[in-house]
């Protein structure tokens, strides 16, 4: 049973949706992804986000672009936590989509990563499992010590380049 739905208003989002899916993939986590428009499918949109919770969805992540309604109106039907994700625009640079997202009214939050933060929205839903989840947070743990360990990577190879151009310079 899919515990996470992914849910964007057009294709154009795809790339970075994947990247949420992605994540989800990665960490073990069940997801089921759609392309529902709320303006152009309004009926199909809201059967969707009245039954997500039924098919046992537990955090929805919706992407959207520009009046980016997609998000606000999941989180005004489902129940549980619903993670924004602004699209890039080519009008307003995706800050249209920014301000529609998280300036929700009181009373309907909507979690917000940043434009295009597809991966930062799987890590969130992740996060957000993992609370009730021992296993998952396992696997949280052990993604963060992979990025420790890639930082730490590039940084021993930039001190030995270093090292390099020190000692040719001198």
């Amino acid at each position: 049973m899919a515990k996470v739905g992914i849910v964007m208003g057009s294709d154009s989002d795809l790339p970075i949706m994947e990247k949420a899916a992605d994540i989800l993939e990665q960490l073990g986590i069940e997801y089921e992804m759609t392309i529902i428009s709320a303006h152009r499918e309004p009926d199909v949109f809201y059967e969707y986000a009245k039954t997500a919770e039924e098919k046992g969805f537990k955090v929805i992540i919706a992407g959207a672009g520009m009046a980016a309604h997609l998000p606000g109106m999941c989180a005004a039907i489902f129940p549980m936590p619903v993670i924004g994700i602004p699209m890039h625009t080519t009008s307003l640079g995706g800050r249209d989509s920014l301000y529609s997202i998280v300036q929700m009214p009181s009373g309907i939050p909507v979690a917000t990563v940043a434009i295009n933060g597809g991966t930062n929205a799987g890590l969130l839903a992740a996060k957000i499992l993992a609370v009730s989840d021992s296993e998952l947070l396992k696997r949280l743990k052990a993604y963060s010590e992979d990025l420790k360990r890639q930082v730490q990577a590039k940084d021993k190879k930039l001190q030995e380049e270093r090292k390099w151009i020190t000692k040719t310079q001198a």
